[in-house]
């Protein structure tokens, strides 16, 4: 089998929890005006080693070293786990902000990653390349959960079930859902919005919590909108959150009176999720957030659908 002389992959940008689902659902994310929400990686041959560039809007927000970067350190393990002779030469564009809650480091990992897999012939299954990813992007977050990776190299819904040789599966979408999501322009730190949160929980939390989630996910195969709707609501991680981002209680409600459906925190945050089904309520959604919401400079808003194609190889010339 030949392989290529370079190759470019894209992983979407993703957000974890979907509000009801805490470390166990997450989406990956297209913008519906086609352009690319999320990294890139290059890759071509090297005589030996890794070598990386680092390029794109956020490049300046990682670590001077390239060595000190996830992605080379996949190159770097790649390379030696499967013995591989000659190096490689990659190029990162970083196209989404760190600390963002929309995936930011799945996304260089699972490109990274995704591209190294296909480069060289593809000597990982899906899911031993989903573990792995699920490894080296919990080296930036701090913890092993794949909430992020999986829907991002996957597309979709993607419910976390964390068994051997299964470590998720997809769930239907509401296809006539518009999701804008809106990141005003600061960084979080995923680990720091951990800490946010209580170690223990009262018992009715617990059962709001299963009850949301197995009511969400039923809905979904159900496609009963008005229940998955209903339940779709943060009760672990949103009420100790909310206040850390600045302005999302006072953007909940405003986007509920312009008739959003709900509103909820895209990952760890400060990105916010909104849904609805029809696209002049999505614009005029997206138009209050860009006047209230994005208070920083590199502030966005997107009106996306969920993303069903995942991690995947661009043609030449779509980068």
């Amino acid at each position: 089998m030949s392989l290529p002389d370079s190759l470019t992959v894209y992983a979407p940008a993703s957000m974890g929890n979907v509000g009801v689902g805490f470390d166990l659902l997450g989406a990956a994310l297209a913008p519906i005006d086609g352009s690319l929400l999320g990294d890139t990686v290059t890759i071509t041959h090297a005589d030996a080693g890794v070598h990386l560039q680092q390029q794109g809007v956020w490049a300046h927000k990682l670590p001077d070293s390239p060595q000190q970067n996830i992605v080379f350190q996949c190159a770097e393990f790649f390379l030696q786990r499967f013995a591989v002779k000659g190096g490689v030469s990659l190029i990162l564009s970083k196209n989404l902000p760190v600390g963002s809650g929309l995936g930011s480091s799945a996304s260089s990992v699972v490109a990274a990653l995704f591209a190294l897999n296909e480069f060289f012939g593809k000597p990982c299954s899906p899911q031993q390349l989903l573990a792995l990813m699920g490894e080296f992007e919990g080296r930036i977050s701090g913890s092993v959960h794949y909430d992020n990776v999986a829907p991002c190299y996957l597309g979709g819904m993607q419910l976390m079930l964390d068994l051997p040789q299964r470590i998720c599966e997809p769930i239907p979408a509401f296809e006539q859902w518009y999701w804008v999501v809106a990141y005003p322009g600061i960084s979080l730190s995923t680990a720091k919005m951990r800490a946010l949160m209580p170690t223990q929980y009262e018992r009715p939390v617990v059962i709001d919590f299963g009850r949301n989630l197995s009511a969400f996910v039923h809905a979904s195969y159900r496609q009963d909108e008005a229940l998955a709707i209903a339940v779709l609501k943060d009760v672990l991680a949103e009420p100790y959150r909310a206040p850390a981002i600045p302005g999302y209680e006072q953007a909940r409600a405003a986007l509920a009176e312009l008739g959003m459906m709900t509103t909820g925190i895209s990952g760890s945050g400060p990105t916010l999720f909104s849904i609805c089904r029809d696209l002049p309520t999505a614009e005029l959604a997206k138009d209050w957030l860009e006047q209230h919401y994005l208070t920083e400079t590199g502030g966005f808003s997107h009106i996306c659908r969920l993303d069903n194609l995942g991690a995947r190889v661009l043609p030449q010339g779509q980068y």
